[in-house]
């Protein structure tokens, strides 16, 4: 896998966005060349004609990131990725037909955009295709063992068999054996019968849950010298899922590993961005403000700002500041979490939640300093004990600033049970071993993404 932003991501999923580059450029330059002929070596070199097919490059891509035909696993049927092709290109064809006619300037020449287009349609077709056949082929995917006989074992080869990107298949797993002993014996036999010099083994994953006395040590170290992979479960979930799962994470984990640092140069970086963009934020949203208090004003009544204590850094209460979206009475039998299709919440503060309208006012909580634009979401006082009881390493949230937006809120969505507040912990925990300005960047881009598609509120 290659790691971009702090964030990893398969090296079959950067190969297919690379490829389908080179095939929306070579789409708009064939059809260039055909049209122009001699006149092409003009339009591109000095009629900006580079500028403009590199520009459709970086457009195409951005609306397939925002369709997800980059994250497969976020599609559910085979189909689906042909049909949200489809619409890609039909969404880009209605762009580019606005752009040329408000801006003619923008056309490389008549017709090169129609005859790029069909080109193009046909092109990504054929590659998704020719793409399902070659990751599909035995010579491009990665043979894996998992060392292990428990949930955990069973939860990696889950995921390893749904997400194809990952080029992993998974060729044996062992079963369950009663005591220490036993599955020593057990798995020392089963690494002896998978030796990776025999059977072409590329990786073993150890996924127990307790191995005093259990790892076959010697045979783990042939395999290794026989050059293959021998790996943590913890170090692939993490990969692959973007989170530290809580199971099996131990004190040790924090205390050796690289990440967890929180430098002050670092933090000095983060807040300066912050307060740039909250800044900006503010301004732009400044020419609407007068219809978001109107729209408040009239959907019930009571205040248009809606004021609650929250957790912030090294557990301080603050006051976080919002555009109100339930009735005045919403809290009348005690604090509560929001649920899904929340009786308490306004028709318009419905749709505020969804567009992310409501947390604007935070922005002034970004500049005050009491939040970063990015970091885990602060939770409310009145859940916090409980919520630390339960859920192990819940404290070390408050270790940093939270945030407007952060890891949890657009790989995950909203939490209202004590479940959901357990995994959100664990993209947060990622993101604490991961913080840099270059991840951040990347949340506040998928964050658009996130408000234009009208996710994880509620």
């Amino acid at each position: 896998m290659i790691r971009l932003f702090n964030v990893y991501y398969p090296t079959r999923t950067i190969v297919l966005l690379l490829c389908e580059a080179l095939i929306i450029g070579g789409s708009f330059l064939l059809a260039t060349v055909l049209i122009a002929g001699p006149d092409s070596y003009l339009i591109l070199n000095f009629e900006y004609g580079w500028v403009k097919i590199v520009s459709l490059i970086i457009l195409t891509l951005l609306i397939s990131y925002y369709f997800d035909l980059y994250e497969p696993q976020r599609i559910s049927e085979h189909w689906e990725i042909y049909f949200r092709l489809l619409l890609v290109l039909g969404f880009l064809s209605f762009l580019l037909s606005g752009v040329i006619y408000l801006y003619p300037g923008a056309d490389i020449a008549h017709s090169v955009l129609l005859l790029g287009l069909i080109f193009l349609t046909g092109s990504l077709v054929a590659w998704r295709r020719a793409y399902e056949w070659l990751i599909g082929r035995e010579a491009f995917r990665e043979r894996v063992y998992i060392l292990g006989n428990g949930e955990r074992a069973q939860m990696v080869a889950q995921l390893l068999r749904t997400r194809k990107d990952a080029g992993m298949e998974v060729v044996g797993c062992d079963g369950f054996a009663a005591s220490a002993q036993d599955q020593n014996q057990v798995f020392a036999a089963a690494l002896s019968d998978v030796d990776g010099s025999k059977h072409h083994i590329d990786r073993v994953i150890v996924a127990l849950e307790d191995r005093r006395g259990s790892l076959p040590l010697r045979e783990m170290l042939k395999l290794r010298f026989n050059g293959v992979i021998i790996e943590e479960s913890g170090a692939l979930l993490e990969r692959l899922t973007g989170k530290l799962y809580l199971d099996g994470l131990r004190p040790s984990n924090f205390i050796y590993s690289e990440g967890f640092r929180v430098k002050p140069s670092q933090q000095i970086a983060r807040r300066l961005v912050s307060t740039l963009t909250a800044a900006l934020g503010l301004l732009l949203f400044l020419p609407f403000f007068p219809f978001v208090v109107l729209m408040v004003r009239l959907s019930s009544p009571g205040p248009i700002f809606f004021r609650q204590t929250r957790v912030g850094m090294n557990g301080r209460n603050f006051s976080v500041y919002k555009f109100r979206t339930m009735r005045t009475d919403a809290e009348a039998a005690g604090a509560k979490w929001a649920t899904k299709n929340d009786p308490r919440v306004t028709r318009v503060g419905m749709f505020m939640r969804k567009t992310r309208l409501d947390e604007v006012p935070q922005l002034w909580n970004v500049l005050r300093g009491d939040m970063g634009f990015v970091g885990p979401r602060p939770e409310r006082p009145e859940f916090v004990p409980w919520l630390s009881e339960q859920i192990p390493y819940f404290d070390l949230r408050h270790m940093i600033r939270p945030g407007l937006t952060g890891w949890a809120q657009v790989r995950y969505g909203y939490g209202a049970t004590l479940a959901q507040s357990r995994e959100k912990l664990e993209f947060d925990l990622y993101y604490i071993k991961h913080m840099s300005l270059g991840l951040d960047l990347l949340i506040m881009f998928e964050t658009v993404k996130t408000i234009i598609r009208r996710q994880g509120a509620q």
